[in-house]
């Protein structure tokens, strides 16, 4: 009796109704995500006259994407590896790419979504609108820089497996992350101002915001963008191997 293999774009469109359907479930850990850059955006309302539109814009966008990459996907691909999920999966007929695919197909629609609540609550309440090509760019850039965290969340729950172990790395690197970068970059000395200039953080918020003004992408951008490709080249290498589909 032969056993019937199912074609590679329906194995995906069920995996894809099947993670959809589960964050839908977890709505309120969505809510939390977009909750954060909107709050971090109406506070630094008053930036947007001293350092410009984009400079809130971005670094709101960036808060959305290291919530995303952190608190999101890692501990999801924790919990869900911790219950068996992923061991009863390769048992399926389907390969293990289409399962990755499609986890991270739902995060790159987590990424845009954030862009967008970002944009609307910066267009109503801060009155910061970009031209067309500002808000492409910008969309192109969240996702280039939504893979450096999805990267970075992939490396640390390839590297630990306990499934709480990850949960307060994963948090405690959150809070790293956000503090080190939103107010590094307001420091007075020379050297922990180009530090975090060159961190994940401060490379994604540049290309971002560089992003929001295209006719202003400049030399510093471009390296930016080289080295957010080289952190999430990394990254991913190393998550990737040393990832393990169960946690015996």
């Amino acid at each position: 009796m032969e056993s019937s293999i199912p074609k590679i774009s329906t194995v995906l469109k069920t995996l894809l109704r099947s993670d959809f359907t589960t964050q839908w479930r977890n709505r309120r850990a969505v809510i939390l995500t977009l909750i954060v850059p909107i709050i971090i955006l109406t506070t630094w309302k008053p930036f947007v006259a001293q350092l410009g539109g984009p400079f809130v814009l971005s670094n709101s966008i960036t808060i959305g994407l290291v919530a995303i990459g952190l608190m999101g996907y890692s501990t999801s691909i924790a919990r869900d590896r911790d219950k068996g999920i992923f061991q009863r999966l390769r048992v399926a007929p389907i390969s293990s790419w289409s399962i990755m695919t499609s986890r991270l197909l739902v995060q790159m629609a987590m990424i845009l979504m954030v862009t967008t609540a970002v944009f609307i609550a910066g267009s109503s309440y801060d009155q910061v609108t970009l031209t067309p090509a500002g808000y492409i760019v910008t969309y192109l850039t969240a996702v280039v820089g939504g893979a450096l965290y999805l990267s970075i969340g992939q490396m640390i729950v390839g590297r630990i497996q306990n499934p709480e172990t990850v949960n307060s790395t994963v948090r405690l690197v959150y809070f790293v992350f956000i503090m080190v970068g939103m107010f590094g970059q307001f420091s007075t000395n020379a050297e922990l101002h180009n530090i975090v200039h060159w961190s994940p953080y401060g490379t994604v918020k540049t290309i971002l915001a560089s992003g929001m003004e295209p006719a202003k992408w400049d030399n510093d951008a471009s390296m930016a963008l080289l080295v957010t490709l080289g952190y999430t080249i990394v990254c991913a290498v190393l998550g990737i191997k040393w990832f393990k589909w169960n946690t015996k």
